[in-house]
């Protein structure tokens, strides 16, 4: 079975692409067969004009015209396609949700905010992971950033703030919001156990590849700060060139490490693990239980 899930975020889209091995009574294997994204960066319109100008309506339908080919290309069986932050925001959203299914036949499904930040659960990330740490899963997008709690094994907090990347360059993330997200990290993220945090998203895998971390060691807070200090004295033309970034990740990531620096110090959280996973992933899973249940 070949399953594929679409995510429309604020800055990218992406398409992911998973063949499922299933065996008797085991958990299904999820292989990543293609992850393909596309900057569409829909944010860059909608939190400055509070709508999708009509050149990124065109490139969303053509992404989402070459992800359908692609999906044919690679005989998926079922597919899920959902946007986030942005869409949420814009006001001719919906018309344009209506237009791409009538152009591509692909219904795009809003997600809440709440419903974003449940999309970790699908991923089955705190099953594999110790029961002598609880766990805070970060994932920090261009329009909101999704935190979820799991202790003891359990998730016990979700939420979804409207921080993100992109909304930080466009100067549209007030201290009442910041003040928010720091209450309610003392509030809610207190644990018997130490306390990891484990992040997702494209900034932080791009911050953990420049690091020259081994696969499954964590980044401390303190690099991250390090990081933060350091492309900080750079314009985005000399992160391109000295890094070695795409135009459309060397702009956001200065913020994205903001927002994960100020989440891990308010919630005293010393070390952030990458593995790797994201909506993209949760929104197979959720594929995959609903095939099952059929």
């Amino acid at each position: 079975m070949v399953l594929a899930a679409i995510d429309i975020g604020s800055n990218a889209a992406r398409l992911l692409i998973s063949s499922v091995i299933e065996e008797r009574n085991k958990r299904p294997e999820f292989n990543k067969i293609n992850l393909i994204r596309v900057p569409l960066r829909l944010g860059f319109d909608v939190f400055e004009s509070g709508k999708i100008s009509k050149d990124r309506e065109e490139m969303l339908i053509q992404t989402m015209k070459a992800y359908r080919h692609l999906m044919k290309v690679y005989d998926v069986t079922e597919f899920k396609a959902c946007a986030t932050s942005a869409m949420r925001d814009a006001k001719n959203g919906p018309e344009i949700i209506d237009l791409v299914k009538k152009e591509t036949g692909i219904s795009i499904e809003i997600l809440t905010g709440d419903k974003e930040a449940s999309m970790i659960n699908q991923t089955h990330v705190a099953e594999m992971l110790d029961r002598f740490h609880s766990y805070l899963y970060v994932d920090v997008g261009g329009g909101s950033t999704e935190l979820t709690f799991f202790d003891e094994g359990k998730m016990k907090y979700r939420e979804s703030f409207n921080i993100g990347t992109i909304r930080l360059l466009k100067g549209q993330v007030s201290e009442k919001t910041w003040d928010l997200l720091r209450d309610q990290l003392k509030q809610n993220i207190k644990s018997k156990l130490p306390i990891t945090a484990i992040g997702s998203g494209g900034n932080i895998n791009k911050v953990f590849s420049l690091s020259k971390k081994k696969e499954g060691k964590p980044l401390p807070l303190q690099l991250l700060r390090d990081f933060h200090k350091e492309l900080s004295n750079y314009s985005v033309e000399e992160r391109i060139r000295m890094y070695k970034l795409k135009e459309d990740r060397a702009d956001v990531i200065v913020p994205a490490l903001l927002i994960y620096i100020n989440v891990m110090r308010w919630a005293d959280i010393p070390e952030i693990y990458v593995p790797k996973i994201g909506i993209a992933d949760g929104l197979i899973q959720t594929l995959y239980d609903e095939i099952q249940r059929k």
